[in-house]
This record gives structure tokens, sequence and C-alpha cells, in this order.
């Protein structure tokens, strides 16, 4: 077996086909089939099922792939540690961010991470669960995962400051007559809410709690930008960190009292290296204030 065969199979995985995975390495289509049979056939299993969709991981291949991931990253690493000369970094960092955390701050801290080590290559993508980000920063497959503080939470957490959450109303809306809304006004709203296992569900669900109130659902969405339009629409009210708040929808936000945020944490991986560090570094000094005066 070779790293090649990994990022083989990782790549089908991610493509849904031979052609396409074919397309997305540069290499010819009957390479990859003839490193991808011979690499089950090293294994003894079948790690695709033939569907008319296109290829499908088995539930060997599933797990097989998992640490394939890992496999390859940790190459990846390598590479980039061995290459590093005193003023250059190359490579690529692997960053997950929970999402709607980090909005304001994350394009800044990377914008200064690229100006100091331009050919460094920088991944991004977000992950609703907080959870979930922690096992895979905790197996090796992140470098860097930027989350909200869980009770899970490991000890070696960086905390970096903390995110005001704004509560989003269509327009007209009675609310919108003050410069704060009291959490007991939004008794019996329908709310714009998000994934039962995110954590901007989890801080609806606790500040309304805390008010002895319960939210309403009018709706589920995965994204925060998309719930915010959504409030503005009228569909319902939405929470989300101020941060997160698209362009041209400050006019229909406003704090809640008493106020609801949440603290703001990067986790590294085991044994980082100098781009992730870097990269903290940079997150530090980003501005985590509240953007919304009470």
């Amino acid at each position: 077996m070779s790293l090649r065969q990994f990022e083989y199979a990782l790549a089908i995985a991610e493509a849904g086909s031979v052609t396409a995975a074919a397309e997305r390495l540069r290499v010819a289509q009957p390479s990859v089939s003839q490193q991808i049979r011979g690499l089950e056939r090293d294994l003894g299993v079948e790690l695709f099922a033939r569907t008319p969709s296109g290829l499908v991981p088995t539930v060997v291949g599933r797990a097989f792939l998992r640490e394939a991931e890992v496999a390859v990253s940790a190459s990846r690493r390598a590479r980039a540690t061995a290459r590093a000369g005193a003023d250059e970094l190359v490579g690529e960092l692997v960053v997950s961010v929970q999402m709607g955390f980090g909005t304001r701050q994350l394009p800044g801290a990377l914008g200064a991470l690229r100006s100091r080590f331009p050919k460094l290559e920088v991944t991004v993508f977000e992950e609703p669960s907080s959870a979930e980000l922690d096992r895979l920063c905790r197996r090796g497959v992140l470098d860097l995962a930027l989350m909200a503080q869980c009770e899970q939470s490991p000890d070696d957490a960086h905390h970096l400051g903390d995110e005001e959450f704004v509560v989003v109303l269509g327009a007209g809306h009675r609310l919108l007559a003050a410069d704060r809304v009291e959490r007991r006004d939004l008794a019996g709203e329908p709310w714009v809410r998000f994934d039962r296992d995110s954590a901007l569900d989890a801080v609806l669900v606790h500040a309304l709690r805390d008010d002895e109130l319960a939210p309403v659902t009018a709706a589920r969405v995965s994204q925060a930008a998309t719930a915010v339009r959504w409030a503005a629409h009228g569909l319902g009210a939405t929470l989300v960190p101020a941060s997160a708040v698209p362009p041209g929808h400050e006019h229909l936000v406003r704090p809640v009292f008493p106020a609801v945020t949440q603290p703001v944490i990067a986790v590294l991986r085991s044994g980082a290296g100098p781009a992730e560090t870097a990269l903290l570094s940079f997150l530090r000094k980003e501005n985590w204030s509240p953007l919304i005066s009470h």
C-alpha cells in the first residue's frame, strides 16, 4: 500500500467516480482504476460499491478512509516541515470553524498568515458540531479548530474571546422600536433555528430557557447568513453571533438583555507546527470585543 493509493481512494470518495477523481488529480483514469484495484486486492476487501449514482464507500471502506485521511494529512505536514526554512513555510494548513463563530476575526488572521507565509496553502471548512471538531482535531485530521467552548472542551484549549449574540427581526417588527430586546419579550416568537446538533441552536435554547421560554420553530437552516436573510423576510426571529450578520442587515439587529455571549476557543492538533502556532497568534491579535453597545 502507498500514500498515493490512499489519496486516490479519498479523491474517489469525494468525487463519486473514478473519472471525476482522475480529473481532479490530473492523472489518467486507467491509472486511478489500477491503483484502487491493487489497493483492494492488497487489503482483501471491497472499498467502494457501484451504484446508479456513482461509487459509494462500503462500511469497511468508510472505516478505511477515515484512517487514510489521517495518514495523508500527516504525510503532508511531514513534507511541509521538512521543506520549511527559517523564513519560509510551505504545505497545507487544514482549519475547521464551528459554523457562525469567528466570521469577523478569521479572515484577518488568515490574511496576516498568508502575508507572512505566502507559499502556505490554507483549507477552511465549517462544521456545526463541537464534539466532531474536537474529535477530528485529536485524530490529526485538522491542524486547528475554532469553536465555541462547551462542557467537553479540552483542558489545553486556547480561549480567544467571546462572541456576542444578537437577535435579527423582520422589517417592521414591533421590537425594533427599542435599542435592545428584553429576552422575556420574545415569548411566543417563531424562530429560524439551526441544526439540532449545532452550537448555535444550543445557544438559543439555553438563552430562552433562562427566562423559562421555549423556542417555537418556524424553520431550520444550516448557515448563519441564511438564518439572517430568512428572519429579515419575516419568517421568524433568529439569534446569531453579531459578527455573522451579513452587510445590509444591521438595521434589523438588536442586542438582547440580559446579554447572550459564548466563549470561543482554538484547539490545536497534538504536536502543532509553526503554521498553526502562527495562526493562533494572529487570532489572538484580532478584536474579539462585542460589536453591539448595550
